[in-house]
């Protein structure tokens, strides 16, 4: 057959996500058409394609292509539907119009008629045209629209977040602004205080000082002085006294200048009271140093400072077993710290306490309630200084894992209150089961920790570790489905011991567990899990400053483990955490 006439026009309409093909062609002869559909749902493309089954297939050789075409083109990120429309002319004297709806899966198919030789089409198929076109149209606004409005509310969503996170700024800066004020005017006025007491005190004592020395000084002045009053008051009754023998009669002067003359033989005439030089005498004086003004300005100028950032910050907060991991650093790098302080406070309390003073950069803080929020902070003090630098922004941190407890009524074995700590008695001494978990606490991808706090003898059948299950027809860990470390520094997998070894467990010692699943499922031998086979995790013991890692071949998956100890002596005790 031969092709009468092909046109073919494409329209992209990218507004709302819209692509619009229109396909027109004529032929002779009659056929049938199964058209291609094309469907976009939100951001992904769900493309049906099928099969062009024409009577005569050489009619039209590019529709496929050119629907094949349409379909490349479109983008992933177009969420409205492709919608095809497809206009065949039937010979020269007839028309046929097929469309695709975009709101069913296949087209409603209308057919009009017409002659080759009218002038125009029939009012018919323009007012259908007219609304398909409208209502495509229709539906390409109101696509758009609810677009816009999706739009729109996202990004209200995030202007409003981002609102919030500047109402949260605000709120950080002038509550930290208002407690620094307060700070400072607390500080100095203590310090104000503290110095005028201090300098009233200093004058007190100078002035107790002057009053001393005068006392001192004056009393022996005082007694000279009454003294040589006393020899003044004498001198002069003696001379009364010789004046008067001298004027008495003849008959009574012998008497009385003799009396006269042994009395003053017996005052001592020639003997004086001897008196201090002012140079031996105190002068005292007040001797001030003038340059502690000078001194105390410039401490004073250099006193205190404000900082807007604090030199270190909380990094990660990360859950443990009745206990939160806290590791922070540094963000000043003009700043050399010499030692960190940690503090936490639960939510609802206002008194922070003291967590960690030291080198290290990260400390688990232990005994925490789960599903408690608790508060965290971080200070650090300089290289040579004294005072500790501002706090860090508190951190708020909790943990929903329960903490690691021992099992209670074990024989041989004593908890502490929290059964967080166990102790090895002489109850039974020389044999004594294994002290297992209260549950299977341990997770793959934590890190247990064993810290020995006291030791007794050690024997080759003394272990630590972790297991499956919790058997009580042992005496060790050193068993299958579990994994653990000698007193020795021995290493079991299975009950089999390792080549490699630890060091020998002492007081201190810290032994750590960390597992990782390799893989997921049991795996038999035909790679068919109903078959059975092994679980495996991926094990890493630390003591010391060593590790061993090695694969763990267990029977069957598990969610959780449990931990437990072994020890054959009394004396052994082990905080677990």
């Amino acid at each position: 057959m031969e092709l009468q006439g092909a046109m073919m026009m494409m329209m992209m309409m990218h507004t709302g996500g819209r692509m619009l093909e229109y396909y027109r062609a004529g032929a002779a002869g009659s056929y049938q058409l199964q058209m291609f559909l094309f469907r976009c749902r939100e951001d992904n493309i769900s493309t049906a394609v099928t099969d062009v089954r024409l009577t005569h297939r050489a009619v039209f050789p590019g529709i496929r292509e050119a629907a094949l075409k349409t379909h490349q083109s479109a983008v992933p990120s177009l969420r409205s539907t492709l919608t095809v429309i497809f206009c065949a002319a039937m010979g020269p004297h007839k028309e046929r119009a097929m469309c695709i709806s975009p709101a069913s899966d296949w087209a409603d198919i209308a057919v009009v008629n017409g002659s080759a030789s009218s002038r125009g089409r029939s009012q018919s198929t323009r007012s259908h045209k007219r609304s398909t076109r409208m209502s495509i149209e229709t539906e390409a606004l109101l696509q758009e629209a609810k677009e816009s409005i999706e739009a729109a509310q996202n990004y209200r969503s995030e202007l409003q977040q981002r609102l919030h996170g500047l109402s949260q700024a605000r709120k950080q800066v002038r509550g930290s602004a208002s407690q620094t004020r307060e700070a400072l005017q607390r500080h100095f006025q203590e310090l104000q205080t503290a110095v005028s007491r201090l300098l009233t005190e200093r004058l007190n004592a100078l002035l107790q000082e002057v009053d001393n020395i005068e006392l001192d000084s004056v009393s022996p002045l005082d007694d000279c002085q009454k003294l040589i009053e006393h020899g003044v008051s004498t001198a002069d009754e003696l001379l009364r006294e010789g004046e008067a023998a001298i004027r008495c009669g003849i008959n009574e002067k012998e008497d009385k200048l003799g009396s006269f003359t042994k009395k003053a033989l017996q005052i001592q005439l020639d003997s004086l009271p001897e008196v201090p030089v002012l140079v031996d005498v105190p002068c005292l004086s007040a001797q001030l140093d003038d340059t502690l003004l000078h001194m105390f300005r410039t401490h004073v100028a250099r006193h205190g400072s404000v900082a807007s950032h604090p030199p270190v910050q909380i990094e990660e907060l990360v859950e443990r077993p009745g206990g939160v991991l806290v590791r922070w650093c540094k963000v000043d790098d003009d700043f050399t710290p010499q030692d960190y302080r940690l503090q936490y406070r639960r939510g609802n309390s206002s008194q922070y306490e003291d967590a960690y003073i030291g080198k290290d950069t990260e400390f688990l803080v232990l005994h925490l309630d789960p599903h408690i929020d608790h508060l965290f902070r971080v200070c650090a003090r300089g290289e040579g200084r004294t005072e500790w630098s501002p706090w860090s922004i508190p951190q708020t941190g909790y943990t929903t894992l329960a903490p690691h407890e021992w099992l209670p009524g074990v024989d041989g074995y004593i908890l502490s209150s929290r059964k967080n700590i166990a102790m090895r008695s002489d109850s039974s001494p020389g044999h004594g089961g294994v002290l297992y978990s209260n549950t299977p606490t341990y997770f793959c991808g934590q890190t247990l920790t064993f810290k020995i706090t006291a030791a007794g003898q050690t024997d080759k059948r003394d272990s630590l570790g972790v297991c499956a299950d919790s058997r009580t027809d042992t005496d060790s860990l050193q068993r299958d489905q579990a994994v653990c470390i000698s007193t020795n520094g021995a290493v079991f997998v299975n009950g089999k011991e390792m080549t490699n070894q630890l060091p020998a467990i002492t007081v201190g010692s810290s032994v750590t567990f960390d597992m990782e699943v390799v893989n997921l499922f049991p795996v038999s031998n035909n790679n068919n899990p109903s078959d059975g086979g092994n679980f495996k995790l991926r094990v890493t013991i630390g003591s010391g400053n060593r590790e061993v890692v090695f694969d763990w071949l267990l029977d069957q998956a598990v969610d959780s483990l449990y931990f437990g100890c072994s020890f054959t002596h009394p004396g052994w005790k082990v905080l677990v955490f």
